[in-house]
């Protein structure tokens, strides 16, 4: 059964997101939801979900679904693979309900009662649930030492994932996803990615991560004119496609524009003379060509653009050798040595918890190593990006945007600044916007904006596309593609890597690796030495 929306609108106060939309999603077709921050992509997936109400409109979907919830705190006293298994209502009702009656006393009744449970049970594969649940934990990166133990017990990067289990468990027949790909290594995209790739029921899922909606969908549904557009292919066709669509239509116009032109000369020329019926026709002809009042796309995209700092660094931008830092008695860099230089792309991966954070702290000079030698080069001079936004950005301070960028470059004309919150997407008033009603999307650019101003050479950014929109994640990429220093940036987002990165910093089980290549050789080489390993 497919999901279907009929004539469904919403609406914020005045503002429109969608209007009259009437479209289905079919079984066996995979769709990304996509359209910039701010566009409704969440929103539209909670009223496909019922969990907020639309405007006006009806949504019809099959009997068994399943979700991504974000409600960790809900299930704080539930062992990880129950909270996975409770992804098949009907079995863990069943479960509990069979549980409750094995503490009474046997009579007729209660055995007729178990033997109708024990028929679910078998139905919906209950006596495999927890071995299920288990491969799916491991699958996405959960360490076996966490599946009987209560969610608060467990890290909340890996309480998500366990929710993300839930999503997956029971083989429903259509699976809403909302930023699956968040608190996810490499490794553990990639495994979900395979293991959507072989679902057969309708999904909807909502993505950052360009390189993922490339490899799981197989149809866009794009937020855009007020309603929602349906283009096959996966994100990248849709680009192409949307960008065709729109070329089309600016050269419509423009022919029409030409057309009227030469048809209103005729009409000017004999307006009073003997060629009435002739110009009557021109104007009946101009009225039908007169451009028809278009929605506006919602597309945007910020102009990111790095100027590197007139002063220049020396050939060596970093230079480490033995460097250690530990916390309490978990040490988290060990021995770890490098050369930066002059130049270098390159990207930081590895599982979440690693260390990849502290390695650029280290870097940017606001945390000290403990043991070792890291110094920067010759007129090295830093920019840099945290992954919490709040080590920049106090947000309980009232401060306006426009005031807090000037109070980052005090000696900024007024005008430079206004084009900074231009080119981030603030235009308008919003650049006198309030700091603290920022999204994260809004403070990502914020922080971006701030370092297009500041003197550098040296690029160290810290997942920076977290809370970025499509649009804005290739904005950056291009940006640090074309930026003629050093770059350094930790990202789970392998589009982004692989458009700037030439070199790789990898965290892995056996400690920091430095590869002299992009992120798809490194890959490539990891995976042949792991089939070898496996063959040994």
């Amino acid at each position: 059964m497919a999901v279907t929306l009929d004539g469904i609108s919403k609406n914020f106060g005045t503002k429109t997101l969608f209007e009259d939309v009437c479209i289905s999603f079919s079984p066996g077709n995979h769709y990304g939801l996509t359209g910039p921050n701010g566009a409704g992509k969440s929103t539209l997936l909670k009223i496909i979900m019922r969990l907020e109400h639309a405007t006006k409109g009806t949504v019809t979907y099959p009997s068994r679904v399943s979700m991504l919830k974000q409600n960790i705190h809900e299930f704080k006293d539930e062992m990880a693979v129950n909270v996975v298994i409770m992804g098949n209502e009907r079995l863990w009702k069943a479960f509990k309900e069979r549980d409750m009656l094995y503490e009474q006393e046997m009579t007729d009744e209660v055995g007729f009662k178990l033997g109708e449970l024990e028929g679910i049970v078998a139905e919906e594969d209950g006596y495999s649930a927890e071995a299920t649940a288990e491969v799916l934990l491991s699958g996405i990166g959960v360490p076996s030492c966490y599946f009987n133990k209560k969610m608060h017990e467990i890290p909340q990067g890996i309480q998500f994932r366990v929710l993300l289990c839930q999503a997956l468990f029971g083989d429903p027949l259509a699976l809403f996803l909302d930023e699956p790909t968040n608190h996810l290594d490499m490794e553990s995209i990639s495994w979900l990615e395979e293991f959507l790739k072989s679902y057969k029921g309708v999904l909807i899922v909502v993505s950052h991560d360009r390189h993922f909606l490339n490899a799981v969908t197989t149809h866009i549904a794009d937020i855009d004119y007020e309603t929602v557009i349906i283009y096959p292919g996966n994100y990248d066709d849709m680009v192409v496609a949307k960008e065709a669509v729109r070329s089309r239509a600016d050269q419509d116009a423009k022919s029409k524009e030409k057309k009227i032109a030469q048809l209103q000369e005729f009409v000017d020329k004999f307006r009073s003379g003997t060629r009435a019926s002739q110009v009557q026709s021109r104007l009946r002809e101009i009225d039908r060509l007169q451009p028809q009042e278009l929605k506006k796309s919602n597309i945007q995209r910020p102009y990111i653009r790095f100027i590197p700092a007139e002063r220049q660094p020396g050939k060596v931008i970093i230079a480490a050798e033995n460097v250690c830092k530990h916390y309490d008695e978990v040490r988290v860099v060990n021995n770890f040595a490098i050369e930066i230089h002059r130049g270098d792309k390159i990207g930081v991966i590895g599982n979440n918890g690693r260390g990849k954070t502290t390695l650029l702290k280290m870097f940017a000079q606001v945390l000290q190593n403990d043991f070792g030698k890291l110094e920067l080069g010759h007129n090295v001079l830093i920019s840099y990006f945290p992954q919490s936004h709040a080590e920049i950005i106090d947000k309980k301070e009232e401060k306006l945007l426009f005031d807090w960028l000037k109070q980052k470059r005090p000696n900024a004309y007024d005008q430079d600044i206004r084009g900074v919150l231009g080119k981030m997407l603030f235009g308008g008033e919003d650049a006198f916007k309030k700091v603290p009603s920022l999204s994260g999307g809004e403070t990502a650019r914020l922080i971006l904006g701030c370092m297009m101003m500041q003197d550098h050479n040296f690029l160290i950014l810290d997942e920076p596309n977290n809370h970025l929109d499509l649009e804005a994640v290739s904005a950056l990429g291009w940006a640090l593609q074309e930026y003629k220093e050093t770059v350094v940036c930790a990202s789970h987002d392998r589009d982004l890597l692989d458009r700037f990165a030439k070199k790789i910093i990898a965290f892995t089980d056996k400690g920091i690796e430095f590869f002299d290549g992009p992120l798809e050789e490194y890959l490539k080489v990891k995976n042949s030495d792991n089939n070898k390993a496996c063959k040994v």
